[in-house]
């Protein structure tokens, strides 16, 4: 493999894997809180619908107001509200009324597309959201000159890769230095005993679910718009990838970025192997290729579930009353 081989596979690796940082992130904080979030899929959808839809309107009305890297952070925000909305039923279904967390997670699994489809067609009578990618950074000034490190990550880029590394950092940072991280993963592991020294372990709870939201939409926004110039109410299973992430992470940020950018290769040899021409050379299907993350996904689990760390109350309804 030549050197510029390699630069064009580290550069594509982050679209893919960044998203998928992102979003196992988003899980992370929730089933450390004690909640499954099996959601994670619809809540892409809304968060990517809801960002490229605002897109969509500001460019069809001139933009003016709104251009460039701007645009782009204005409908990062936007996706992590209505994530965080449309995560809020999931946590109350979970939380309030004890129900099976799975049911409720797939049920907004299966409203989130139909809802993108309904509300896309109603204002384009087509279910695909067009944009126009204005948001692609050629080189980072300064920084892409850097021998070897400017080449791989500030040249051909998006801030969105900017923007997973800093909520990694923030992530770590919560979950591990800060009173707010230790009250979230003791709810997730003892909350009886979190409980007893006065801490609300539905509030916990919540909080949880809210952040694993918001950070689902803003993954949603993060995984079209580098691979993208349409959105049409999928993205391609890429919530359920999360979760394999988040589970052969072990629930923890430095090795979730580790799965991350194992799966985001997977993706990218899959996606791009066309552009390689040892891959291309290859007698395989262009069928397997694209089956190489979810085929990797599968081994991977099979290898790896049996010694999960998984936060120990992690899906299972909490009752203030029990002990």
């Amino acid at each position: 493999m030549d050197y510029n081989t390699l630069v064009f596979l580290v550069q594509q690796m982050m679209f893919f894997s960044i998203p998928l940082l992102i979003v196992a992130l988003g899980g992370m904080f929730s089933e450390r809180s004690g909640v499954v979030n099996i959601a994670l899929e619809g809540i892409m959808i809304m968060g990517a619908f809801t960002g490229v839809l605002f897109i969509y309107l500001v460019q069809n009305a001139g933009g003016d107001s709104l251009s460039g890297q701007l645009l782009l952070i204005v409908a990062l925000i936007i996706a992590a509200v209505f994530g965080a909305i449309i995560a809020l039923p999931h946590g109350y279904a979970s939380i309030h009324m004890k129900a099976n967390q799975v049911i409720s997670g797939t049920a907004i699994n299966m409203f989130a597309p139909a809802f993108a489809v309904y509300v896309a067609r109603m204002i384009r009578s087509v279910q695909q959201i067009p944009f126009n990618n204005i948001f692609w950074i050629e080189k980072i000034p300064g920084l892409g000159d850097i021998p070897i490190i400017g080449e791989f990550l500030f040249q051909k880029t998006f801030i969105t890769t900017y923007l997973g590394f800093l909520i990694l950092a923030v992530a770590w940072i919560v979950l591990y230095k800060t009173p707010f991280g230790l009250r979230l993963r003791s709810c997730g592991e003892h909350p009886q005993a979190a409980d007893s020294v006065g801490i609300n372990v539905y509030k916990m709870r919540y909080i949880g679910v809210l952040i694993s939201g918001a950070l689902g939409g803003i993954g949603g926004v993060v995984f079209v718009i580098p691979t993208a110039t349409t959105f049409d109410a999928t993205v391609a299973g890429y919530g359920f990838l999360a979760l394999a992430v988040l589970i052969f992470g072990q629930w923890k940020p430095g090795r979730v970025l580790l799965a991350a950018f194992f799966f985001g290769l997977m993706k990218t040899i899959s996606v791009t192997y066309t552009s390689i021409s040892f891959l291309n050379s290859l007698p395989i299907a262009s069928a397997i290729y694209k089956m190489i993350p979810y085929i990797a996904t599968l081994i991977v689990l099979a290898f790896t579930s049996r010694n999960s760390m998984a936060p120990k109350a992690s899906g299972v309804p909490y009752d203030k009353g029990s002990r």
